[in-house]
């Protein structure tokens, strides 16, 4: 049986809170961390850290749509950050942390818009989520894949990623792999 995957790309603050996340959800049959949206080709975390890059940390998920709906995905990506802050997550400040949805058709386009539209009556400021088209993705180095799965006791990890984790399993349990 052939599985058709899609693809789609959200950035949400730093990306191991969203790939930690989303390697827990039904249907996504992986989860890459990485850079993209901006000017400098294959950059490092150092140099996207600086902000200087343009590129934003993203997660690449690759689903199965007949699991897991683009839809539901973007509604998860809504409870994982805070829409309303304008290149900052927490104490995560610089554009590399902005909020935006790197959609990979016109399909993607019009559900991010309608889902953006909906989320906008949950959050008491306006959303700032950019709504992008897809961008040449950068995987980023291999010790900031399944980050969280290897450090679970680093502070970031403790106390900003695992309690996102958390509250994911509880709203979502549905949705467990």
């Amino acid at each position: 049986m052939h599985q058709q995957t899609e693809v789609a790309v959200f950035g949400g603050g730093c990306f191991w809170c969203l790939a930690a996340v989303y390697g827990e959800v039904r249907g996504v049959t992986r989860v890459e961390a990485g850079y993209t949206g901006g000017k400098v080709p294959d950059p490092s975390y150092e140099q996207v850290c600086t902000g200087e890059t343009g590129h934003a940390e993203v997660v690449r998920l690759e689903f199965d749509p007949a699991i897991i709906s683009y839809h539901d995905l973007l509604e998860i990506f809504f409870t994982l950050h805070d829409p309303t802050t304008l290149n900052r997550q927490g104490n995560d400040v610089g554009t590399q942390y902005r909020s935006v949805i790197h959609y990979q058709s016109s399909t993607q386009e019009s559900v991010a818009r309608k889902v953006v539209a909906e989320m906008a009556g949950v959050w008491d400021a306006p959303i700032v989520t950019q709504l992008a088209p897809a961008a040449v993705f950068y995987p980023a180095e291999e010790c900031h894949q399944n980050y969280v799965e290897q450090h679970p006791l680093q502070g970031y990890c403790a106390l900003v990623v695992v309690p996102k984790v958390e509250k994911f399993r509880a709203m979502y349990a549905g949705r467990l792999k």
